[in-house]
């Protein structure tokens, strides 16, 4: 017989602590101190949101991994050309605000960008030389140049990008989207990560973390697409094992389990057996997805020679638009090596020419079918880089040191203003001059663009209340349209 809290997984959480804590009088007056949190968590068993009508059904998140350069792609500087090789003034960028790996370097050489910059579009925005792609769908976009973050380094950045916090094992964005709305497909997970190299570059690592479930029920963290060999481990049955057979297996495991939730009311068994059934179910409809026999050479050549390889920028795109039709609400691209402290110009192109073509084609391929309106797309990386070189400083080439004091992102579809430049930054790029947009801001838009309020999409969790924007962040109005 089915437990009464089986429906309810956290509910049996108090009961089950007070059950194995003993019967003792201390037991029952800890028991009773967490009363408050028992309570808090059984009242967030049900799906908090939407709290108001979405401008979004879907995000795509192309994460740019390891900051790229705002001065080589969006943040046009063209007085710098005449500042070539004079020396920051200490006044602009003093020396606490500078790496390691810079900051004992003898000189601080202005670098401007070698790359010439046009405007595009009848919005007019200002781009780079190596994002043609990106540049023709320019009224689509709007471009934030004004971000900035609190972190340094590659790591801290990115995971207050990801989760809120640069603390290591809070709930991703994508998990607390999936904790907050559900999805609509049972059939996939509500949300994907992907990844891809750029250029041959290793790039800064990405650990699971980043879009793991924190403290949040296990059910809602991300499930990752492999580069290569089978999309998710373990999803083909083994030789010998038919349908029918794994079903009746996965039926002995799940009464199993059951029972033995009967006995500790531990909610991870709920979690457990929800996993085991979508992984079902996921054995059917992965490879189906996956399989882009039905997509038309068009479309192939739309993304580039690269999307029919697993494991390319090119790819997961077109694999993002087809995960983005089959009803998963959000999905996250992580494309590494942007890292580029040295030989920027060459890199930077590379990686420019890994990306740029099938951004744009995501853009593109989303606006004709219909699904640009809804969907919000979201481009960046976890913090800028410095006008300063790092390292010899010559006509043609250039490093750049972590910055993150601005640096620019771009939204698209999904309630945001296109055609649209918000905010500026001073005439080094240092430092934001106008509508300054935090990474909190930044979460708290793209919450309310799916409907939330993100003050009140909160979890209890050691105490106290935790949300994605932690105890900041407000909506930045200027960017909605």
């Amino acid at each position: 017989m089915t437990h009464p809290h089986f429906l309810d997984p956290l509910a049996g959480t108090r009961r089950y602590f007070l059950k194995r804590g003993g019967g003792g009088i201390g037991a029952l007056a800890l028991g009773g101190l967490l009363n408050r949190d028992a309570a808090a968590v059984e009242s967030h068993t049900a799906t908090p949101g939407p709290h108001f009508s979405p401008k979004a059904k879907r995000i795509i998140y192309l994460f740019q991994s390891g900051g790229p350069s705002q001065l080589d792609l969006y943040d046009y500087k063209p007085g710098l050309r005449k500042r070539f090789g004079e020396e920051i003034p200490t006044s602009i960028y003093p020396a606490e605000r500078k790496t390691r790996m810079s900051a004992d370097q003898a000189s601080f050489a202005t670098a401007p960008s070698k790359f010439e910059f046009a405007q595009h579009g009848q919005s007019g925005i200002w781009m780079s030389e190596l994002l043609p792609g990106i540049a023709s769908i320019a009224d689509e976009l709007c471009v934030v140049r004004s971000m900035f973050t609190q972190a340094i380094n590659h790591d801290p950045a990115i995971t207050l990008l990801q989760t809120g916090s640069q603390i290591a094992g809070r709930p991703s964005m994508g998990a607390w989207l999936d904790y907050g709305l559900g999805t609509e497909n049972a059939d996939l997970p509500a949300f994907v990560a992907m990844s891809s190299r750029g250029n041959g570059r290793a790039g800064q690592p990405l650990y699971d973390r980043l879009w793991g479930a924190g403290f949040l029920p296990a059910r809602h963290q991300g499930v990752k697409l492999r580069n290569q060999g089978s999309p998710v481990l373990d999803i083909a049955n083994p030789p010998g094992v038919s349908p029918a057979l794994r079903r009746r297996m996965l039926d002995t495991v799940v009464s199993e389990n059951r029972h033995r939730y009967d006995t500790t009311f531990d909610p991870q068994i709920i979690a457990r057996i929800a996993q085991y059934e979508l992984a079902y179910r996921m054995q059917t409809s992965v490879p189906a997805l996956t399989d882009l026999s039905s997509e038309p050479e068009s479309m192939i050549q739309l993304y580039g020679k690269d999307a029919r390889t697993p494991g390319t920028y090119a790819y997961n795109c077109l694999m993002a638009r087809r995960l983005a039709e089959n009803g998963v609400p959000f999905i996250q691209l992580f494309h590494q090596g942007w890292d580029q402290h040295g030989d920027l110009p060459k890199q930077i192109a590379a990686q420019c020419a890994d990306t740029d073509r099938a951004t744009a084609a995501l853009v593109t391929d989303l606006k004709q079918r219909g699904m640009l309106d809804d969907t919000l797309i979201i481009w960046g990386g976890e913090f800028g880089r410095t006008v300063y070189s790092q390292g010899k400083l010559t006509t043609n080439s250039y490093g750049r040191d972590h910055h993150p004091g601005c640096f620019t992102m771009w939204m698209a579809g999904g309630g945001i203003k296109p055609g649209h430049t918000y905010g500026e930054t001073d005439d080094f790029s240092v430092s934001v001059a106008r509508d300054p947009v935090d990474v909190n801001d930044l979460h708290a838009t793209i919450l309310h663009l799916m409907g939330i309020q993100h003050e009140r999409l909160t979890f209890p969790h050691q105490g106290r209340d935790f949300r994605l924007t932690d105890v900041a962040g407000e909506v930045v109005k200027g960017i909605l349209a």
